[in-house]
């Protein structure tokens, strides 16, 4: 991927801010024009709106008022709640946000030389694996001289509507950002890694242990710099009613702090706990807080002291900010949007991730084997038919993370089809020596399914053993097109690749060398009854498999004479008279020890069910009989695109 800042509609902020100097006009944007067409996707409702430039809204109007912070929002007319949550989160690393409002003392208002301002602003969006910079101009759509939507507290701070309205832009028009979700403005703000969680479905509320894991996590991904905000559906209940704990319902909140507090003596005294699990969280209304225990007015904070307050860093004013128990905040909320910012930087003191970042296609053809729009695992017959990326996990175990994303779809809802697609992934364990696409599902594992969602994001996070995967991202339904990217981060690289390849390639050396004419699938799923090779009774197993010049070796298991072993290989055979040879082999300090093998002819027409066979001595099948049994599946074909 490309690190460059691309250009939205190839408009350079630079070029366009001198003409208009050098014309002594303020810029007028032709591609998002201050009409209803920028603000409805759809027909305009009743309502005068006048589109006007700050310097018509107040005396001294500024980008920023002495930075930006997470309370200086208010939402205004539009139902992006989550967008506004998403910005109190991004107020909250100056890092991020620098990146999303590049140069902004370049871009601020000089009232010293008020010449210098041409009413053009830039910023700039992780959209779809690459930064793009979005220019607007700075007229703001009103009513009776208010601003309708996205406001700042202060009457001159203007970052947060020009923002939106660069987002708008991005999204097509203002009706497109009214109901979204904040992580994924999170995501177009930063790049980060969407998660969503469910806390009902979770049973988060009701289970300790998973409580308290879901605490770590959370406060492992802030203080990491990740991003967490949260809501209660409304099924039943009217969005934006309160709660008898004075929540509203369909709402976001942004979680602005997450503290475990060990209490001194006196406060365990008091509270019959020694540690205090506890959340803060900002309502981007500014207004409407929490009023069970811990909110501001409550008997629990009377019982702390102010140096204790102080360290807490406790707000009581009525600014929408408030804390709550984990515990409580289980209750009351029932969804969670998480963004993890993952760290791939080597001059960390954080864990470092090796992060691989692939572009696809989930688009239709006629021809089962050029299809790539196949639908879930639940269409078998097509499933396999999505596009396939090949990784390895190169360590005994590796700790694996996930995300599929899909284009960005609301620049389609002019066109009614604005909606986000059911998307999810499948991730099997394949062949140690897989190079290409699979075309049936016989001893591969099913080792991971994600949630499937209609979310922009899918998320899992997955630790996964030794070996080789294939990872298939997929439609809930077959023959939907659509773009997406997937990215995976695992600690060691991963060599994330496509397979694109259905068989061998024929080449001018295929005519020299010969071409593959049978495709043989091995697994070896254990052994049992072997020599034993030690004074403990036991032995150090592995296996090689042989076929004609090539050799694959599992791991070895240690001290078993039952070993399990799960080893999967495929061989393109040349030679469809030489046999495949199964061979068990004791792992020694100095010289390895041969127990004995299988040799197996591999025809198409062989059994393809799982069976056991005896050990022999070397020789072929008429080798005398050594102790042991070792089980295996095998399947051949002699059509190389069938397995």
């Amino acid at each position: 991927m490309s690190s460059s800042v691309q250009l939205f509609r190839d408009q350079k902020y630079h070029e366009l801010k001198e003409q208009c100097l050098q014309q002594g006009r303020l810029f007028e944007d032709p591609e998002f024009p201050a009409s209803d067409e920028s603000l409805y996707y759809d027909s305009a409702p009743g309502g005068k709106v006048e589109w006007k430039r700050p310097k018509d809204l107040c005396e001294d109007p500024r980008l920023l008022v002495d930075g930006i912070s997470s309370h200086d929002l208010h939402q205004g007319k539009l139902g992006n709640c989550w967008f506004v949550a998403a910005c109190s989160c991004l107020a909250l690393r100056k890092s991020l946000w620098q990146q999303v409002i590049p140069d902004c003392n370049e871009q601020e208002w000089d009232p010293k030389n008020p010449g210098k301002h041409a009413g053009i602003f830039r910023f700039r969006f992780w959209r779809f694996g690459e930064w793009t910079e979005v220019v607007v101009d700075d007229l703001l759509p009103t009513e009776h001289g208010e601003l309708i939507y996205c406001r700042s507290n202060e009457r001159n701070e203007f970052w947060s509507a020009l923002l939106e309205k660069a987002y708008a832009k991005l999204a097509g028009s203002y009706q497109a950002l009214d109901g979204g979700c904040a992580a994924e403005a999170l995501v177009d703000f930063t790049g980060a890694v969407a998660e969503s969680v469910n806390l009902a479905e979770g049973k988060y509320g009701e289970v300790i242990s998973e409580q308290m894991k879901l605490f770590e996590d959370l406060m492992k991904v802030h203080k990491r710099g990740g991003f967490i905000s949260c809501s209660i559906s409304s099924p039943g209940r009217p969005s934006e009613a309160e709660t008898e704990m004075g929540l509203v319902v369909g709402h976001a909140y942004s979680v602005t702090a997450i503290r475990k507090l060990r209490l001194g003596e006196r406060l365990v005294f008091s509270f019959k706990a020694e540690k205090l699990f506890m959340i803060r969280l900002r309502n981007p209304w500014g207004r409407k807080e929490w009023h069970g225990a811990w909110s501001d007015s409550s008997e629990e904070w009377k019982k702390v002291s102010d140096s204790e307050r102080k360290n807490l860093g406790l707000t009581v004013k009525n600014d929408g900010e408030f804390w709550m128990t984990f515990e409580d905040w289980c209750k009351n909320f029932t969804d969670v949007d998480i963004c993890r910012t993952v760290n791939t930087s080597y001059f960390s003191l954080h864990k470092t991730w090796e992060k691989e970042m692939m572009c696809g296609a989930w688009a239709k053809h006629p021809e089962p084997l050029l299809n790539r729009s196949g639908g879930c695992f639940d269409n078998r017959e097509t499933f396999l038919q999505n596009p396939q990326y090949l990784f390895d996990v190169t360590k005994a175990e590796d700790e694996v993370l996930v995300s599929l994303q899909q284009e960005d779809r609301r620049k389609y809802k002019k066109e009614g089809k604005g909606d986000n697609i059911t998307i999810g992934f499948e991730i099997l364990k394949v062949e140690d020596n897989r190079r290409y696409r699979l075309h049936k599902l016989t001893v591969q594992e099913r080792v991971a399914t994600s949630p499937y969602s209609n979310t922009r994001s899918v998320f899992l996070r997955r630790t996964l053993q030794q070996g080789r995967y294939v990872l298939i991202p997929t439609t809930y339904i077959p023959g939907v097109p659509a773009k997406f990217i997937l990215r995976l981060y695992t600690d060691v690289a991963s060599k994330l690749r496509e397979l694109k390849a259905d068989r061998p390639k024929m080449t001018c050396w295929s005519l020299l060398c010969g071409y593959p004419r049978r495709v043989t699938q091995i697994k070896v799923h254990s052994a049992e009854g072997l020599q034993k090779q030690d004074g403990s009774g036991g032995a150090d197993p592995y296996v090689l498999i042989k076929c004609e010049k090539e050799s694959r070796r599992s791991l070895v298991q240690h001290d078993t004479t039952s070993p399990v072993f799960g080893t999967q290989v495929i061989f393109y055979r040349k030679d469809i008279d030489s046999p495949v040879t199964i061979q068990v082999w004791n792992s020694k300090l100095l010289s390895d020890q041969f127990l004995g093998q299988a040799v197996l002819a591999a025809s198409p027409g062989d059994p393809r069910e799982q069976q056991t066979l005896r050990l022999r001595g070397r020789g072929g099948q008429e080798a005398a009989e050594v102790p042991g049994r070792i089980t295996v599946t095998v399947l051949s074909s002699d059509d190389l695109a069938e397995l």
